[in-house]
C-alpha cells in the first residue's frame, strides 16, 4: 500500500504562514464549519447548483446540474466545501503565453508572500488558499505539473495521484491520459486522509477499472510508525549546470542519507518526449471537452464556439494572450494518426521509466519540485517571465507516465520555497 507516501511523514515540513490576504485565490467562498473539515476546490471541478468556469468568462453561466464524484465523495466523509478557488485560465492550456494564476472570471492570483510573484499553476488559488491559512486543504488538478508546481512554490504538500486512482467525472478536462484531482495541504497526513476520501472506482470514469482490488485504500494508517531507513531512492538530476539546483541536490543526498536511506546513482538515458506529449494534449482535449460540454447546462458545446466567444469578447477575456492552443487544437483532433503515433512514444517512455524502477530496486525517485517563484510578467507570460537559471523541475515523466508524485516543502532559495519531489511506482 501507498509506501513512499508514508514513509516521507517525518521529512514533511507544515506550510509557510502569513496573514492572509484574499488577493483573487479564491472566486466564491461559502464560508467555515466549525466541526467539518474545511476544504478548498479548484474551480474546473463541478460543484452542485455552483458555477465551474475553468477561469473563463465564456463559461460564466455553466452551473453545474450535480457534484463531480470526488465533490460528493468528500461531502459523504465529512468535508465542508468552503468554497472555490480561482486558477490559471483553462488550466494553462488556452496560449503558450498564458500567466499562471490569470484568469478572465476570477482575475491574477498572487503569491502569498509577495503580491508581485506569480504562485504558480494552473492550481494557484489552491494553492495559496492553504500556504495562506485560509483553509489546511484543498483540491487541485494536474496534468502536468499544476498540483506540483504551485504546491512547491508556495510551500505546501502537494500530492498528484496515479492517474485512475481518482474519478475524473465532473470535471473540465484537458487530456484523459493524464489529467488527475489531487489534493495539496499543510502536512502529508491531510493529504494522505483527504486522498482516501476522494479515491476509489467510479464506474463511470473507466481509468478506475485498473485501480487493483487489493490496494489499501487507508493511505494515512502506518504513517507515524514508519522511516526511510534502508528505502532506495534515485536522486534525479534536476540541472546539472544550475548551481543553486546542485547545492540542494547535494544537501538532499546528505539529509536522505543522514537518515538512513540509501540513494542509488542511476543511468537514465530516457529523452522527454514533449513534441509527443503536446500533440496528444491537443488532441484529447478538443475531444474531452466537447463530452464535458455535452452533459453541461452551458450552451456553448464545442471548442469552436468558445473560439468564437473569445475572438468577440477579446478585450475583457483575452487582454494579455491570445488562444493560440485552442487553435492547434482544432487541427491536432482530426489526426488521429498522429496521435496514436505520439501515445506510443509516450508509452515507450513511460516503460523505460519503469525499467528503471525494477532494475534498480527502488522505492521512488527524488528529486527537486520546481525552481522559486518568478515575477508576474503579462508580456510574454510565464515563458518569458521565469529566470532559466534558476528554472529546474522533476515532474515531468511522472506527468506522462501517470506516476504518483509527492511534494513537500523543504528548502527555501531568495526568499521563496523550493519542493522536493517523490515518485513511485502505479498505485504505490
Amino acid at each position: 500500500m501507498n509506501k513512499f507516501l508514508f514513509i516521507l511523514s517525518c521529512l514533511a515540513l507544515n506550510a509557510y504562514t502569513t496573514d492572509f490576504d484574499i488577493n483573487n485565490s479564491l472566486i466564491d467562498f461559502y464560508g467555515k464549519s466549525e466541526t467539518k473539515i474545511n476544504i478548498v476546490i479548484k474551480d474546473n471541478i463541478d460543484i452542485q447548483q455552483k458555477v465551474t468556469s475553468a477561469g473563463s468568462l465564456a463559461l460564466e453561466n455553466n452551473i453545474a446540474v450535480e457534484n463531480a464524484f470526488i465533490i460528493q465523495r468528500l461531502i459523504d466523509s465529512e468535508f465542508h466545501i468552503s468554497g472555490k478557488a480561482n486558477l490559471s485560465e483553462w488550466a494553462n492550456f488556452r496560449s503558450e503565453e498564458s500567466v499562471s494564476g490569470w484568469s478572465s472570471f476570477g482575475g491574477q492570483t498572487t503569491h502569498f508572500l509577495n503580491e508581485k510573484y506569480n504562485p504558480c499553476g494552473s492550481s494557484s488559488g489552491s494553492a495559496v488558499a492553504v500556504s495562506s491559512g485560509l483553509v489546511d486543504i484543498a483540491i487541485g488538478t494536474e496534468t502536468n505539473g499544476s498540483i506540483s508546481c504551485p504546491s512547491s512554490v508556495n510551500g505546501i504538500v502537494g500530492f498528484k495521484p496515479t492517474v485512475g486512482l481518482v474519478s475524473r467525472r465532473g470535471i473540465i478536462p484537458i487530456s484523459s491520459s493524464q489529467d488527475t484531482a489531487g489534493p495539496m495541504g499543510v502536512s502529508v497526513e491531510l493529504v494522505a486522509k483527504t486522498l482516501e476520501a476522494i479515491a476509489g472506482y467510479d464506474p463511470l470514469d473507466e481509468a478506475t477499472i485498473d485501480i487493483p482490488k487489493n490496494l489499501n485504500l487507508n493511505f494515512s494508517e502506518n504513517l507515524k510508525k514508519t522511516s526511510i531507513q534502508g528505502k532506495r531512492f534515485a536522486l534525479l538530476q534536476s540541472d546539472t549546470k544550475n548551481i543553486i539546483a546542485q547545492q540542494m541536490q547535494n544537501e538532499l543526498r546528505y539529509i536522505l542519507e543522514s537518515h538512513g536511506a540509501v540513494i542509488v546513482d542511476i543511468d537514465d538515458n530516457r529523452e522527454y518526449p514533449g513534441e509527443a506529449e503536446y500533440f496528444v494534449l491537443q488532441y484529447e482535449f478538443k475531444h474531452g471537452l466537447e463530452k464535458y460540454l455535452s452533459q453541461a447546462s452551458e450552451k456553448k458545446k464545442t471548442l469552436q464556439e468558445i473560439i468564437i466567444f473569445n475572438s468577440e469578447n477579446q478585450e475583457t477575456v483575452m487582454p494579455f494572450f491570445g488562444q493560440d492552443i485552442f487553435l492547434a487544437s482544432i487541427d491536432a483532433s482530426r489526426d488521429e494518426e498522429r496521435y496514436r503515433e505520439s501515445l506510443e512514444i509516450i508509452n515507450e517512455v513511460k516503460k523505460e521509466t519503469l525499467e528503471l524502477f525494477e532494475k534498480y530496486n527502488l522505492d521512488a525517485m527524488v528529486g527537486l519540485t520546481r525552481g522559486p517563484a518568478w515575477q508576474i510578467n503579462y508580456e510574454g507570460g510565464d515563458s518569458a517571465a521565469i529566470d532559466r537559471s534558476k528554472s529546474f523541475g522533476s515532474g515531468g515523466y511522472a506527468a506522462i507516465s501517470g506516476l504518483p508524485h509527492l511534494t513537500i516543502p523543504f528548502f527555501s532559495t531568495d526568499g521563496f520555497p523550493v519542493g522536493i519531489s517523490f515518485i513511485g511506482t502505479p498505485w504505490s
